[in-house]
């Protein structure tokens, strides 16, 4: 008796290891053939996902190939390519990880309803997060719109441990035939900027384990005080392995967790800083809006500004807003594809409240320049710097990029590690900005650093006032 092929539907998974859809597809029997399709919300990420996306999955077809099996790319409409290659490949059955963004959740119900009426089984795993949106309730049956009644509802739950890899991926006798990576351009936007952040990343299941690791050896004991001193390696980073599902976030969990039975005091915090991001995904899950809108409605009378096009929102794009710490961050963004989370908390401050800018503009760059973008945290971080989102920062907190630069930056070691002009000698990664930039942007070291474009105490007297005059 012979068991039909699986289809392995292949999205922003790219692990062999704790990954309960390809677990499940070899326990079905029978070969398992893995999928990924580019479909119009692939087609849709920013320059800077887009292009990490590529690198992820060539380092991932290269993992299934050294187990014995191979990563098939297709193109088009998900359902229209799943049905296609169920027809070729005899499959039967298509197994996936899930996604929770509503794009994604319209997209799969309508993937798994025509599978089933084609007597195709069709089966999801929990994906992306560790504890599905829906199993977390308040008392009063609903879903927590405050993050620390949220974090008391989960602290304790019991976090599965994470899969094992399978011990080997039974192949078909023919595989069906693949796109080539290359010919899908996926890095095409990302022009000359994409040898400057290279370096950068860290790719792949193997790299994202070695990083976990070393963090939970070396800093989650000091990681309490170390992860606000920006010009110190003292963050995880596992966000940008997390965003594409290099790694778990059960596997992250279960680290923090041996860490904090070890003693070590910021496993902790750690774990909290894990349940944050699960926070926004349950917020996405239950308030889609969290993307697209203000998530509090009042907030649509508030008089920012929506224009990307002034000269104020280029300045910040630039870096060039003649506030270092500000213009660091945003500097380190378009070298690193990374920035800093506390600084990701100044330069969204400056933007929606100094400059009284809509939080989607920054909302919409940071999309097209991190390489660790992620649906649910993106829209979360960028609502709660705003005041218009759930668990908010206050209206009255209006971060002072100067302060906050003399008490994080005490040094200036990261000012200086990312804005070269009027220095000496400036650093390599201060000159490398100019390397990644668009050719469009005129802008070189020897020139000179610009005025600030708001005084920094009038910026935040007038957010103040818009904010304590609003009719709501």
């Amino acid at each position: 008796m012979t068991t039909s092929p699986t289809i392995l539907w292949v999205r922003r998974d790219l692990r062999l290891s704790d990954h309960a859809a390809l677990t499940a597809a070899v326990s079905r029997g029978g070969p398992v053939i893995p999928v990924l399709i580019r479909d119009g919300l692939v087609d849709d990420l920013g320059a800077a996902p887009k292009w990490r996306l590529g690198l992820g999955l060539e380092c991932y077809g290269e993992a299934l190939k050294e187990a014995g099996s191979r990563l098939i790319l297709r193109s088009g409409p998900a359902r229209e390519v799943l049905e296609e290659l169920v027809e070729q490949t005899g499959a039967g059955a298509v197994y996936w990880m899930r996604a929770y963004d509503p794009d994604s959740v319209d997209r799969d119900t309508r993937v798994k309803e025509a599978l089933k009426a084609k007597h195709v089984e069709a089966e999801s795993h929990t994906g992306h997060v560790m504890f599905e949106p829906w199993t977390v309730e308040t008392k009063q049956g609903g879903f927590y719109k405050v993050y620390t009644p949220f974090w008391k509802s989960v602290e304790t739950r019991e976090v599965p441990e994470p899969l094992s890899r399978p011990s080997s991926i039974p192949a078909p006798d023919n595989w069906p035939q693949s796109d080539h990576l290359d010919d899908w351009h996926l890095g095409a936007a990302m022009r000359r900027g994409a040898e400057v952040v290279r370096p950068y990343v860290q790719l792949g299941e193997q790299a994202a384990q070695t990083r976990l690791g070393e963090f939970m050896r070396d800093k989650v004991a000091d990681y309490n005080e170390a992860r606000d001193r920006v010009a110190v390696d003292g963050t995880s980073a596992m966000s940008e392995n997390l965003s594409l599902g290099e790694i778990s976030p059960a596997q992250c969990w279960h680290a923090g967790l041996r860490a904090r039975d070890a003693g070590k005091d910021g496993a902790g915090t750690f774990l909290k800083e894990l349940v944050w991001r699960e926070f926004a995904y349950h917020l996405m899950w239950h308030t889609p809006r969290l993307l697209t809108e203000n998530w509090r409605p009042e907030w649509d009378a508030f008089p920012w500004n929506e224009d990307e096009r002034l000269k104020e929102v280029k300045a910040w794009k630039q870096g060039r807003t003649g506030i270092p710490f500000v213009d660091a961050g945003m500097r380190e963004l378009y070298v690193t594809g990374r920035m800093h989370n506390r600084v990701r908390m100044i330069v969204a401050s400056y933007l929606t409240k100094h400059l009284m800018c809509h939080w989607s503009i920054g909302q919409k760059w940071f999309e097209h320049c991190l390489i660790d973008w992620d649906p649910a945290s993106n829209a979360l971080g960028w609502q709660w710097s705003a005041g218009s989102g759930p668990d908010a920062t206050p209206y009255f907190r209006v971060f002072n990029p100067v302060t906050q630069a003399q008490k994080f930056d005490p040094k200036r070691a990261y000012i200086d590690r990312w804005i070269a002009e009027e220095h000496e000698a400036p650093t390599d990664t201060a000159l490398s900005y100019f390397d990644a930039i668009p050719e469009s942007w005129p802008l070189s070291p020897e020139d000179s650093y610009p005025e600030p474009i708001v005084d920094v105490k009038d910026g935040r007297q007038k957010a103040l006032d818009a904010y304590q005059n609003r009719d709501f």
